[in-house]
């Protein structure tokens, strides 16, 4: 069992992941493809509410990013298979239709907005603490560029890594040593701070750094590793 002490005069770095952490993924997706459900025409096409639409899509959509975790699925495959299945799931089968669908919703979702209450506010608070500030996630080059762009995230970090970048996607260790040393700091100086428990929380402590889970849905983990959770960012400043 891996034991990593928690000594907050210790960091000097933060990294944090952003999608589900920062940036509020499932109500920019939700926003994103409530646009799209109605200019597609998409209850008529396939006799769903949105509701239903949105359910399958996010079960399909969280398999398909477990599968590019592992290297299993590329990158296009993931952006278009997630809505040729969750389209087949109403008994359609028109590829084009969903192809059509991938690319609005890729060109509509990066831009919302929505962050995590007290996002920028924590992150004002360990600026002025004088920790450095950076990212680390699977999401695509440039996607999170926009949303850190449009959310107003950017000017916080010092350096953003994404599994694009190091070539390896989250738990593996190599995205994390890359991170490292892009943002040239030591394991012992740093934290990780993530939604994502086997991806953010298991990755960063295998790879020697201490981690944060950030577990707003407060779900049960028994796991024996040696980290702190919190249930909102603000409680970061009792922590940090």
């Amino acid at each position: 069992m891996w034991t990593l002490y928690f000594y907050t005069a210790m960091y000097k770095h933060i990294f944090f992941d952003l999608d589900h952490t920062l940036w509020d993924f499932e109500q920019n997706s939700k926003e994103a493809l409530l646009e799209i459900f109605h200019e597609y025409h998409v209850q008529q096409i396939l006799n769903c509410t949105f509701n239903d639409f949105i359910t399958v899509y996010h079960a399909v959509n969280h398999a398909y990013w477990e599968a590019y975790k592992k290297n299993e699925v590329s990158r296009e495959k993931l952006r278009n298979g997630r809505f040729i299945d969750t389209l087949a799931h109403f008994k359609n089968n028109n590829i084009r239709l969903a192809e059509e669908i991938s690319e609005a919703y890729i060109l509509k979702s990066p831009y919302k907005k929505q962050l995590f209450e007290g996002a920028l506010r924590v992150l004002d608070y360990l600026t002025h603490k004088g920790y450095q500030l950076h990212i680390i996630t699977n999401g695509f080059n440039e996607v999170q560029y926009i949303k850190l762009t449009e959310s107003g995230l950017l000017p916080y970090f010092k350096t953003i890594t994404t599994s694009e970048h190091a070539g390896q996607n989250k738990p593996n260790e190599e995205i994390f040593l890359h991170a490292l040393a892009k943002a040239e700091a030591k394991k012992t100086e740093s934290i990780m701070i993530g939604d994502n428990f086997e991806a953010d929380i298991e990755g960063a402590i295998l790879a020697g750094i201490a981690a944060i889970w950030f577990n707003p849905m407060k779900v049960a983990n028994e796991s024996q590793l040696n980290f702190k959770t919190i249930n909102h960012l603000l409680e970061l400043e009792e922590l940090l």
